[in-house]
């Protein structure tokens, strides 16, 4: 699924390959130059009239040494409740983790998928946590929410508005 969207990097630059191939090249490039990664995976959403907009990120973080990011966005019509929309968002970050995730265990970097769904029960956000820490858990990869989601709940919000 991954490599048929469009990526760019924060400065606007568009990635003119497969996200796979950059991703890889980005891990050998940081390997290389010495540097300890992990990665976040996340994705916010912002409803404008009769649209649903999302930003996916895909945040590198150098221990230490700050981090970089590609990015993706898209939009749909459709109408959906807060819940559906919760577990829309997760879906798309779980798809794209499962397309990179064969990269981060071959070059051993860790990896997690950040929600932006919030532990507190009175948000409405809340009502899809279960559902979500299931759907990431089971598919095998670590999980965030709120207030450690920093890739969804900072990163992807702050793109997709």
């Amino acid at each position: 699924m991954a490599q048929m969207q469009q990526w760019r990097k924060l400065n606007g630059e568009k990635i003119h390959r497969s996200i796979e191939d950059e991703v890889r090249a980005a891990v050998v490039r940081e390997k290389e130059a010495g540097n300890e990664l992990k990665v976040c995976i996340g994705t916010d959403s912002q409803v404008k009239n009769k649209n649903t907009d999302f930003a996916t990120v895909i945040v590198f973080i150098r221990k230490g040494k700050g981090g970089f990011m590609y990015i993706h966005n898209d939009s749909t019509h459709r109408k959906m409740s807060i819940k559906e929309r919760m577990l829309l968002e997760v879906s798309r970050s779980i798809d794209v983790a499962y397309d990179l995730c064969r990269i981060f265990t071959l070059y051993n970097v860790d990896m997690e998928i950040h929600a932006d769904i919030n532990t507190n029960p009175n948000f409405k956000s809340n009502d899809a946590l279960k559902e979500a820490m299931g759907y990431i858990m089971g598919m095998g990869f670590a999980f965030k929410a709120k207030p450690d989601a920093f890739a969804s709940s900072s990163c992807a919000n702050k793109i997709v508005q």
